[in-house]
Formats: C-alpha cells, structure tokens, sequence
C-alpha cells in the first residue's frame, strides 16, 4: 500500500499513530470555537457574520483573530446577512420648499451627543398596504431615538418622531441640527414651525444625493436586510409593533455597530455619559 501510494513507510506509521491519538490540541480549539461561533450566529438570529462574531468571542474571554473566525465560518457553511441594493423613492421633493441650508454636509458625528440628528422616511410592505415609518437617529450614538408611523406621507408621521425624540432626550435639544432630505415633509411650514417650537435647527441635503443623509441610509438597509425583509406581515399594528421591538430591544441595545467599537448604541451612550462625568 505504502508503495502504492508513494509514501513511506515511517510516514504511514505515524499517520496511524495520530489517527490513534485523535484531534490535535489546535484542531480541538478550532472545533470548540466552532461550537461557539454556531451558538453566536443563532443568537443574533442568523444575521452576523465574522465582524460580529469576534466581538462576542473576545467578550466571551476568546483571545481569537477575526481571520480565524471567518475562516471557521466557511468551514461551518455559516454565513451572516450582507445588504442588497435597493432605492425606495420617498423623497417628494416640495414645489414652493422653504430656504434651508446643509448645516452637515456629510459630517453626522461631530464627536458628541444630540449635536446632530438625523431623519429619513422608509415604506414596509404589509397584508393591508403600504405602512410609512420615519425615524430620528443621534449622529453621534447611532441610536434610534424616536420614530413613528403613518398609512400616509404626510407631515405628521415626521413632527411624531421629532417630538419623541425631543421627549426622550428630555427637552435639552436647543440648538440641534435635524438633517434630512429635500422631501416635501421636511421642508413643510408645518415642521418648520414644530422645530422653531423646539429649538433645533432644520437641514437637508441635496435633491436625489442619498449620500448627503447616507448614515440614516444605512439605517434602513440594516432593519430590511437583517430583519423585516425576511419575515411578512397581514397587518399594519402586526408590523408596528415587530419593527418597535426590534428598533429597541434589537437595534438599540444588542445589535453591535462596526462605527462604534463592535457594541450597541445603548452601551456607547452609557459609556460616553459615565466618561463625561468622570472627567468633569
């Protein structure tokens, strides 16, 4: 047989002896690893992937290479969720628009909280029809601070989601810049007057540039591709309150962001606040 195969004899023999000796101290790492990694990814309901997973090992006490766990990954055919392109047109650009500048220009974090916000509006399918959500996000935090819904793309559904995102940040938003698109929403008498009321300064970006509210942008990428793309729902209250849970419980406090260090926007803002504090 040794000849056969063109090996030789001592070869074989130590081949038997490993066989006898089972998996290798790096080859049992790897399988342990795999066992986690299998865990991680059920738990994040199937959508990381090596980015992700990595964080939660070392969170776990792993001392392990991003490379290592995605090379795992392949050899465990488990793959994380990547967005697709898509381009949702919600942007209704207003005949008669209100002058307001680009107080941003592509600058969403400036380093600290509530200095800018950012809006969009999206469209989900449900059973009953078309259902609008629009969203406020801290440039900053990445967190979704407030957010609402509507059967309609009127005004309302956005003067919602800033006034809960003003009551969630308790009131102290003087001085903060709402960025969003040229839709006819923002820039409407009706929000103008609401912000002027709440003191936060309006900005919007340019007609059909998507990168100029691009972190918001992201946002909806991350809730179709990752959540509400795979699942339908019959109604309109079943999709409003999957998507809340989600925003919250998912988005806001588990979900890890590569922009933030691999953790939750909950966790960054309780972080950044505690460090505030101690410093002062």
């Amino acid at each position: 047989m040794c000849d056969l195969l063109g090996v030789s004899r001592s070869g074989y023999y130590k081949w038997v002896v490993r066989q006898g000796a089972g998996p290798s101290p790096r080859e049992q790492r790897h399988e342990d690893l795999l066992v986690k990694i299998r865990q991680f990814h059920t738990d994040s309901d199937g959508v990381n992937g090596a980015p992700r997973i990595t964080a939660d090992l070392r969170d776990d006490g792993e001392v392990v290479s991003q490379k290592t766990v995605a090379k795992l990954m392949r050899r465990g055919e488990i793959r994380g969720i990547s967005p697709r392109p898509w381009r949702p047109v919600t942007t209704l650009p207003d005949q008669v628009p209100h002058t307001i500048p680009d107080r941003v220009e592509r600058r969403f974090d400036r380093g600290a909280l509530n200095l800018v916000w950012t809006s969009d509006i999206t469209y989900l399918a449900t059973g009953q029809g078309w259902l609008y959500l629009c969203a406020v996000r801290d440039g900053h935090s990445r967190r979704v601070l407030g957010h609402a819904f509507s059967d309609s793309l009127h005004t309302d559904v956005v003067e919602t989601a800033l006034r809960r995102a003003v009551t969630f940040r308790e009131g102290d938003t003087a001085g903060v810049i709402f960025h969003a698109d040229r839709g006819c929403q923002y820039t409407s008498a009706q929000l103008a007057g609401a912000a002027e009321e709440l003191g936060v300064l309006l900005s919007v970006g340019r007609t059909g540039v998507c990168w100029d509210n691009s972190q918001i942008e992201s946002f909806w990428s991350t809730l179709k591709t990752e959540f509400y793309d795979r699942r339908q729902f019959a109604t309109h209250a079943e999709a409003i309150h999957a998507v809340s849970s989600w925003i919250e419980t998912v988005y806001n406090r588990r979900r890890r962001h590569s922009a933030l260090g691999q953790i939750p926007p909950v966790t960054f803002e309780h972080r950044t606040i505690t460090a505030a504090s101690e410093a002062a």
